[in-house]
């Protein structure tokens, strides 16, 4: 395959990683018994399904401990007659079913393109899908669902936690299996979940599947991102917010709308500190605050707010030197690196300049 077609492949599979439609369950559980035909298996007695990772976790440990746990999830394994205590996952298979059929592929292609080529193949197909996906997402879903059962601090959270680790990432494993054609037949199962489904647990007798989500909002760098709610959302109501690429705690994204400069000082995490300082807006946080007036020149004034735990605002208050059609003059404020000591050192840094070297002819 040439490099446009390789280049149209890891597209694909980026889009179906990013997917946020229903699942295609026919499809999906089609593909769950080729995955386990191909490992020598025979198919799940039973196969279930749950409205988002954190509820197919929850499932597989109170499955896997025989206890009731969350009651939501509860009730879509009753409904589903696979109850706690009397229905039965037996042994993971995840080993056999995805582990070494992506080993034995991989060995196939090495054999095929050489080491060499083979590396190139693997860079042109799944760097960007494995960016995108398994940095931006996965990384911290995984995150916020291990803090999120440790919080429970019981026997089923525990076992949540492990369940993660044994998880199958459905359309998240997009990330690999860009580097493979949806017929390879080791992997032809797994594609065809990959393509319809969201993460999944392989078992002996029954197999969880989860639904996709129903909303992932990112910014220009792909990183889950949104102000005005759950940066990434399932059906059954399991939200993620995030900022930047950081995850945020339901409790302070439900803040943000009201924050206050008080509340932002009083913030002990750094991290979520600054996320509270993006949102809430530098330049409004240094006006509403205490701040320095360090130094001032041609260039602007120099502004400077010591932080606890966290390195210090700095921001040159710069005014526009080019007038709005109304005659005025907006002013802007530039977070420059706490070392710096002048408003034109301020301003040359944001043109990669050092102070003696910036000496614009004509501001604009």
């Amino acid at each position: 395959m040439d490099d446009i077609g390789l280049a149209e492949r890891a597209e694909s599979w980026l889009a179906a990683g990013l997917c946020a439609e229903p699942a295609d369950r026919a499809a999906a559980e089609a593909g769950v018994r080729a995955a386990y035909a191909v490992a020598g298996l025979a198919a799940p007695d039973r196969i279930i399904w749950l409205g988002s990772p954190a509820a197919g976790a929850a499932a597989v440990a109170m499955l896997s401990t025989g206890t009731d746990g969350d009651p939501y999830v509860w009730e879509w394994l009753a409904e589903q007659d696979c109850v706690p205590g009397r229905a039965e996952l037996g042994a993971s298979v995840r080993s056999k079913v995805r582990t070494g059929p992506w080993a034995r592929a991989r060995s196939a292609l090495v054999a095929e393109l050489g080491p060499v080529g083979y590396a190139r193949h693997s860079v042109a197909t799944t760097r960007r899908c494995w960016q995108q996906l398994a940095d931006r997402i996965v990384t911290p879903l995984r995150t916020r669902l291990t803090e999120q059962f440790a919080a429970d601090a019981d026997e089923v959270g525990a076992a949540a936690q492990g369940a993660l680790l044994d998880a199958i990432l459905g359309q998240h494993d997009a990330a690999w299996l860009a580097a493979y054609g949806d017929d390879s037949p080791e992997l032809a199962g797994l594609a065809r979940v990959a393509r319809s489904a969201g993460w999944w647990w392989a078992f002996e007798r029954i197999a969880v599947l989860t639904e996709r989500p129903d909303q992932v909002h990112r910014d220009n760098l792909g990183r889950l991102h949104h102000a005005g709610g759950p940066a990434l959302s399932y059906p059954d109501g399991f939200g993620m917010y995030a900022w930047r690429g950081m995850p945020v705690p339901d409790d302070v994204a439900a803040q943000l709308p009201e924050l206050t400069a008080d509340r932002i000082r009083s913030e002990s995490n750094a991290e979520v500190r600054r996320v509270m300082l993006e949102y809430f807006g530098f330049d409004r946080y240094l006006s509403e605050s205490e701040a320095t007036r360090v130094q001032s020149d041609d260039f602007g004034v120099l502004w400077r707010l010591d932080l606890p735990g966290d390195e210090p605002l700095v921001m040159v208050e710069v005014v526009n030197a080019t007038p709005e059609p109304d005659g005025t003059r907006r002013t802007y404020f530039l977070r420059v690196p706490p070392t710096v000591r002048t408003a034109r050192a301020g301003v040359a840094w944001t043109f990669d300049l050092t102070e003696e070297q910036y000496a614009p002819q004509q501001q604009t």
